[in-house]
């Protein structure tokens, strides 16, 4: 099939390219002049692992192209996905300008019949939008679909060539058929192919997310709960887990959510919840517990250096004033260098106002965090490195080359053997049988 894809942002760049490694002849098309350069050089701006060489193999193959000529990209193609960003309002609400930019450039330069297919994250009512956009330009008949993403970063390949279930919401047998050819090479088993109508696929989109947007708040709420009682929450997690109700996935305590998806898609549905005259109490809360629980561990690094010991009615305006934490993770996930709505954001700014020096590592997010932090951290290339001369360790992204550490190492770098394990990945009995203080999120 003949395909374009608009917007190489992260879902448009995977979305293309897995497309094009099932055989499928593919443009990826933005109008950002610098974008398209690097990757007609080779070069990729985003960080997804295997995405690179699959990309390169496409391109060899002459298979995935890319260009800044929207007009080429709409007659070249039968199929059209929009995969355009929809950043958040101020009010919370999905900006559609991107989106119906794009669509009113669809249909200026169409040539032809064409399935318009919405890839990107929007409010349900979209499709009418995108419908009307085109139609204000175009002088050919067209079809508009919604197919959402369930893309996670770090696991987008295998997310998009081996998918839980596909989402397509569709008006018209003609467009079912044709949409089932695409992607039947990524189901074997057509029921996992889920058609309904478009505006049940917009909201599918935002129900998933806000289902585990809001499994993760649970968990971190039960942990604050745990510590306050006296429970172990990695108990309390397990004892629940096994109930094949509940489950374990996305059931893991921590430092809050973040990323791309989570925080904006919960506003937006909110946002459209009350345009429709409903209160999203649920939902209200989970931004609220999530906003709660970023600040948490910096709340503990400072009870610790200073709560027990300071004076009533004279605890300094700057408690970390002359200490030193070191952060391991600044990505909002592992695998990934997105640090949109990143805790460790929240982390760190909390840490500095309260007047501490911040040694941060990161696998790949180093440079993502230059732009937000500049000079106001010190940047090191090693993990080990970063607890030199460090007054406590901060675990913040659970990457796998932080999981089993050199503890002896560690302890002989710190100046004092403290860790704060915002991802509960160690086992809090042997590192403070270590010699370590040790604190966990709900842990005892």
């Amino acid at each position: 099939m003949r395909i374009s894809v608009i917007g190489t942002g992260y879902v448009g760049l995977v979305t293309g390219t897995c497309l094009a490694e099932s055989g499928n002849t593919v443009i990826c098309m933005d109008i950002d002049r610098r974008k398209i350069d690097m990757l007609t050089s080779g070069i990729v701006p985003i960080y997804e692992p295997g995405l690179e060489e699959l990309i390169k193999r496409n391109v060899h193959h002459d298979r995935l192209s890319f260009t800044t000529d929207m007009s080429s990209a709409v007659k070249s193609s039968d199929i059209i996905f929009i995969a355009v960003g929809t950043p958040p309002g101020e009010d919370g609400s999905a900006d559609l300008k991107y989106v119906l930019g794009a669509a009113r450039e669809i249909g200026k330069y169409m040539n032809g019949h064409k399935i318009i297919i919405n890839k990107s994250t929007v409010p349900v009512g979209t499709a009418e939008k995108v419908k009307a956009a085109v139609a204000s330009q175009a002088g050919f008949k067209f079809e508009v679909a919604s197919n959402p993403e369930f893309l996670k970063e770090g696991d987008a390949i295998e997310d998009f060539m081996r998918p839980d279930r596909i989402v397509i919401g569709i008006e018209s047998t003609k467009a079912m058929e044709i949409m089932q050819e695409l992607y039947a090479s990524f189901i074997r088993k057509g029921d996992r192919i889920l058609f309904m109508d478009i505006r049940s696929a917009e909201m599918t989109k935002y129900a998933s997310n806000a289902m585990l947007a809001t499994k993760i708040s649970f968990i971190n709420e039960m942990a604050v709960i745990c510590a306050s009682v006296g429970a172990d929450i990695d108990s309390v997690r397990k004892g629940m887990g096994y109930d094949k109700r509940i489950g374990f996935e996305f059931l893991f305590p921590g430092v809050g959510y973040g990323g791309s998806c989570f925080p904006k898609d919960v506003k937006a549905l909110v946002q459209t919840a009350e345009e429709n005259g409903i209160e999203a109490r649920v939902l209200k809360s989970v931004e609220a517990v999530n906003e709660h629980q970023k600040k948490l561990l910096t709340h503990m690094i400072i009870n610790h250096f200073s709560g027990s010991g300071a004076k009533k009615g004279r605890r300094s305006n700057k408690p970390l004033s002359g200490k030193t934490i070191a952060i391991w993770g600044l990505s909002f996930k592992p695998r990934t260098d997105d640090m949109r709505e990143a805790p460790s954001v929240v982390i760190i700014n909390g840490l500095l106002r309260a007047g501490a020096a911040v040694h941060v590592h990161d696998p790949v997010a180093t440079e993502e965090a230059r732009k937000i932090f500049k000079n106001r951290v010190r940047y090191m290339e090693n993990d080990y490195e970063a607890l030199r001369g460090a007054d406590a360790l901060a675990v913040v992204t659970e990457w796998s080359e932080f999981r089993t550490p050199d503890f002896k190492k560690i302890k002989k770098l710190l100046k004092s053997p403290v860790i704060f394990d915002g991802r509960n990945i160690y086992n809090q009995t042997e590192v403070r049988r270590m010699g370590f203080t040790y604190y966990g999120i709900g842990r005892r």
